[in-house]
């Protein structure tokens, strides 16, 4: 045979004759749009009853938004960091308030070269059971903490569903 040696030969058959288990599709939990919703309009809820005027941005398993809200009368930019807050919660698997905390210690340096990631209060993880599958992150009230509330208060509205 021209243009082939034996090794690629060998190699090429072996893949032929791979287990079927490495063929099989994934099965895994993620966000869903009614979960994404239900998560939003909790977080709005909470954050209007409040007084804030925010934005609320869910993530996926993968960092890609899901669904995102801006609020009435919020300024252009809350978007855009709400899904910050809430990538940052999804990629680092702890609230962005944590990775605040976090950034403050040299040891944790690195955090602040990672893009998209952010160390500002409001971002939260979604969780099947122990999973993160998602982040919330919401932006416009007067601070993290207040934002990181009004986030609670969303997952809060679906914690049955994510047992």
């Amino acid at each position: 045979m021209r243009g082939y040696s034996l090794p690629s030969l060998a190699f090429a058959s072996s893949l032929i004759a791979a287990p079927a288990c490495a063929q099989a599709p994934l099965t895994e939990k993620n966000v869903s749009m009614g979960l994404s919703l239900a998560i939003i309009q909790g977080a709005l809820d909470q954050c209007t009853k409040d007084g804030y005027k925010v934005s609320v941005v869910i993530v996926d398993k993968s960092g890609n938004v899901a669904a995102s809200v801006r609020g009435d009368g919020t300024p252009p930019h809350t978007l855009e960091f709400a899904r910050l807050k809430a990538y940052t919660a999804r990629t680092r698997n702890q609230t962005s308030l944590a990775t605040m905390k976090q950034m403050d210690d040299p040891a944790f340096a690195f955090l602040r070269q990672i893009p998209n990631v952010v160390g500002v209060g409001g971002g939260v993880p979604i969780r099947a059971g122990n999973e993160v599958i998602g982040g919330v992150g919401v932006s416009g009230a007067p601070g993290g903490e207040k934002d990181e509330v009004c986030a609670n208060a969303g997952l809060a509205k679906v914690a049955d569903a994510l047992k």
